[in-house]
């Protein structure tokens, strides 16, 4: 104990060195979310490098029991090539990681939920109020909406960077606080939103130009002009591939803008470095194809859970939209079945749907598994790359 109380830490952030400092003065750095266990360390009378996870004490890591057998087995046999660990499954490892830290997630993803429900509860409250005026009642109910959903856009880069530390801590074996992750998470404020608006405006202008190019596919196959299809299919081809090699860049950006505490340039290209690693290993071990199959089975997910929040309305329906397809066929006058069916859904449109609130709810409850999976991978990937 009082050789932990006398050594001296130097703990390198974003590529400066920090210290001397004792375990004292890194537990007050910890809780203030400027050390976390990635963060390269070393004792200030040692040249050689390890992590903050591996200070004794402070993230209370405790070494599984056969690493030191390991170790002097290493020093026994010098020339034998070291083997790679395992990857984890990550799979497994996601869960044990969201059960153990349930109510800290649960905090986390309330950022975005207390808003939605906020939002939807008050537009309904406004909507029912007898005596109001029905412009004043649109007019509050839409700001209200715009503030919240403006609240639920600030948020995400708390939740974004609240996901990353505390499933590091928990991935360490330490217990984090949610008010202590919260504290961590708001210093990364500035730099998650920048990177952000960046991914999501690129994303955003990608997919705008598959839109663009599909209606070209459409005119050009009706046209039925073999220049234009070329053309077409051509910048279908050039769509996808960007959209591709933007997706790989962008992989692990939130981990190396958290975990590493890098600018967000350097955080970008970290992240693609990364994500085309592990040549060395089969195909279905590489970063890159792990987490296409982790967006891959979330996609999945989604997709399910909208089919579930819509199947009930849809199967309720369908008799009703088959009776206006058939109208339509055999009406005189199509202009006024169309206006028919849009009276129709603006009526149907106009109530308060519980069920697809709640599922909505649900479904946020599970989105850190989403972030949680991908901080297992990026600490696997990069043990595997070291």
């Amino acid at each position: 104990m009082i050789k932990h109380m006398a050594e001296q830490w130097i703990i390198r952030v974003q590529g400066k060195d920090y210290g001397p400092a004792d375990l004292e003065t890194l537990e007050e750095w910890k809780v203030d979310g400027r050390v976390i266990p990635t963060n390269p360390a070393r004792r200030s009378d040692v040249d050689l490098w390890h992590t903050a996870a591996e200070i004794p004490g402070l993230f209370h890591r405790e070494q599984p029991p056969v690493q030191s057998e390991l170790g002097d087995q290493e020093a026994e046999i010098p020339d034998q090539k070291p083997t790679r660990l395992p990857s984890r499954n990550v799979l497994i490892e996601t869960f044990r990681i969201y059960f153990r830290g349930f109510f800290q997630f649960l905090g986390l993803a309330l950022l975005g939920i207390v808003p939605i429900v906020c939002a939807e509860f008050t537009s309904r409250f406004i909507d029912t109020a007898p005596g109001v005026n029905v412009d004043l009642r649109t007019l509050v109910a839409g700001l209200f909406t715009m503030t919240m959903f403006g609240l639920r856009l600030a948020l995400i880069p708390v939740y974004i960077a609240g996901i990353q530390i505390l499933t590091a801590e928990l991935a360490t074996g330490s217990r984090a606080g949610f008010f202590s992750v919260l504290n961590g998470a708001v210093k990364f404020w500035a730099r998650v939103a920048g990177i952000c608006v960046f991914v999501y405006v690129v994303f955003v202008l990608i997919i705008a130009f598959g839109i663009v190019v599909l209606s070209m596919t459409l005119a050009a196959s009706v046209s039925g002009s073999i220049l234009w299809i070329i053309v077409a299919l051509g910048l279908s081809g050039l769509q996808l591939w960007c959209f591709c090699r933007f997706f790989v860049f962008t992989l692990f950006w939130q981990q190396f803008a958290v975990l590493e505490n890098l600018p967000a340039f350097e955080a970008l290209q970290t992240s693609s470095n990364l994500a085309h690693s592990g040549s060395d290993l089969p195909w279905y071990q590489r970063p890159l194809w792990r987490a296409a199959t982790i967006v891959s089975v979330w996609t999945a997910f989604l997709i399910v859970v909208g089919l579930i929040a819509v199947w009930a309305r849809v199967v309720a329906e369908w008799p009703v939209v088959q009776g206006y397809w058939n109208e339509l066929l055999q009406s005189q006058d199509p202009q006024a079945v169309l206006q028919k069916i849009n009276a129709g859904l603006q009526t149907s449109h106009g109530g308060f749907d519980l069920r697809a609130l709640l599922l909505n709810i649900g479904e946020r409850m599970l989105y850190p598994l989403l972030g949680i999976a991908f901080v297992v991978l990026y600490l696997d990937s990069k043990c595997d790359g070291e």
